[in-house]
């Protein structure tokens, strides 16, 4: 069986759109000229790869498992591509990244820009994502390199200490926890809460926490950036939990900001990846930089 790379780029676009037209447009291609590329992809596994329906395509398992691997082959290409065109000038190639919100507000950006710094011609992409996402991307191989708390796929990945952070209690001035100086996290379920997306890491950690207190959080709202939670909690429309390396991006003024006593508040933020082997030479140096920059 013989594939070509420019017919996977384009069948991967067709899954990714779930229309050939759509995939067409984006490549520059007529429409028949995609689907004869996608029948010649059919004959080459014996399979078929799409489901056709009145609105567009859906992958089949045979498709899905195309896309997979082919995502891996073109990625591998690329990388190669790039370390070869510029083999004496220092590493280069594109890095994905799935990492989750914490990561991102409080510890990646200044651990980027250092290594960026260092090899400038290391492309990186970053993808905000929840951490069962991260470790799913990764095993996908939607993204090289994952940054998360916890997940079920942990058995799968290899799996790297990164930074800690710690959970605080914040609340309005004006609240009737607001004097105090630390609390455990059951005295605040007499209160409206205002929690990050029912499948975030944070949010199953409170739920957990609730549960073993024999309680129920009151969840009043939830949103999904520590932005809108902060502006929530002024406003007083509750309390959150936030980590306290993300307070520092915002004003304090009118918010009070509380030490959990609970064990589970200090978190261990973990870098993931599929091989450390199959990484390209960029992935490789910056997976290095950021297990160098454990806190």
């Amino acid at each position: 069986m013989r594939l070509d790379l420019y017919s996977l780029r384009l069948f991967i676009a067709v899954v990714e759109h779930g229309t050939i037209a759509a995939a067409a447009d984006q490549h520059a291609i007529a429409t028949s000229a995609l689907s004869k590329r996608i029948s010649e992809l059919e004959r080459a596994v014996g399979s078929p790869l799409l489901i056709r329906k009145a609105r567009g395509v859906e992958a089949t398992a045979a498709g899905l498992a195309l896309t997979r691997g082919a995502r891996v082959l073109i990625h591998n290409a690329d990388n190669l591509e790039a370390e070869l065109a510029d083999f004496e000038t220092g590493a280069t190639g594109h890095v994905r990244v799935a990492a989750n919100l914490s990561s991102i507000i409080q510890f990646l950006p200044e651990d980027l820009k250092r290594f960026s710094l260092a090899h400038p011609k290391v492309q990186i992409s970053v993808e905000d994502r929840v951490s069962a996402q991260v470790t799913r991307e990764v095993l996908d191989n939607s993204a090289d390199i994952g940054i998360y708390f916890f997940s079920g796929d942990e058995p799968e990945l290899e799996v790297f200490p990164y930074c800690k952070d710690q959970l605080v209690l914040v609340t309005p001035d004006a609240h009737p926890l607001a004097g105090r100086t630390s609390l455990a996290f059951d005295e605040t379920l007499a209160f409206d809460q205002v929690t990050m997306r029912r499948d975030s890491s944070s949010n199953n950690l409170l739920l957990q926490a609730a549960i073993a207190a024999r309680r129920h959080i009151r969840m009043r709202f939830q949103v999904t950036s520590f932005d809108a939670m902060i502006a929530m909690i002024k406003a007083g429309l509750g309390i959150g939990i936030v980590p306290l390396g993300a307070i520092a991006n915002y004003t304090r003024d009118g918010l009070a900001v509380i030490d959990l006593e609970d064990d589970w508040s200090r978190r261990q933020l973990k870098l993931c990846v599929r091989s450390t082997e199959a990484l390209p030479a960029g992935g490789r140096l910056l997976l290095e930089h950021l297990k160098a920059a454990t806190r």
